[in-house]
């Protein structure tokens, strides 16, 4: 008997635009303080959210590698990075704000906070081939990179990994779908700068 298809996830378009932030895991541990918010009535768990995003941000893979930096979840006080899962017509009219056009579909960074689309996190993205946990890695990593300083960047050519800080939800132009900053050995996933 093969398995009955999985019923996609519902995606509210709009929500209160207020948001409840992640108790469980929240530290006093050193390096970069994050806090992690989620639309009310959006239908993610706020603590298991922010479980995921703790894991990409300690993997190898990622902007931690090699010790290079760290992150520890915060729920009060200052936090120099907000990641915020919201609805797409909140994250289109926070992005606004920037005078970024996030069209219902994407996500964007203003200042430290990074506004995480519910519709991609929720269902990922046709462009990128691999499982959904990837892609919301691919989500983290590419907008922490931006926090970090990272500019947007191309495919360094075919069939090779498409940069963490490609859009690849506009098209892989080659490259194979990546979540990672980084290879296993280290070395630094990029591609020429997209102007």
């Amino acid at each position: 008997m093969s398995p009955s298809p999985t019923t996609p996830p519902r995606v509210p378009a709009s929500g209160p635009g207020t948001f409840t932030v992640a108790r469980a895991g929240a530290s006093s541990g050193g390096g970069n303080a994050y806090r992690v918010e989620v639309e009310d009535g959006s239908g993610v768990d706020p603590d298991a959210a922010a479980a995921l995003i703790a894991d990409v941000l300690a993997a190898p893979r990622g902007w931690a590698h090699a010790g290079a930096r760290s992150f520890h979840q915060v729920a009060g006080g200052p936090a120099g990075l907000v990641i915020r899962i919201a609805t797409p017509a909140t994250t289109d009219r926070v992005c606004a704000t920037g005078a970024m056009d996030t069209h219902g579909e994407v996500n964007c960074r203003l200042d430290e906070v990074v506004m995480v689309n519910l519709k991609r996190w929720q269902t990922g993205s046709p462009e990128f081939h691999g499982p959904l946990a990837d892609y919301r890695a691919l989500i983290v990593n590419h907008e922490v990179g931006h926090w970090l300083g990272h500019g947007h960047e191309t495919c360094p050519g075919k069939g090779r990994p498409a940069p963490a800080m490609m859009q690849q939800i506009y098209g892989l132009k080659g490259c194979v779908s990546n979540a990672w900053p980084y290879d296993t050995h280290g070395t630094y996933l990029g591609g020429p700068s997209a102007r």
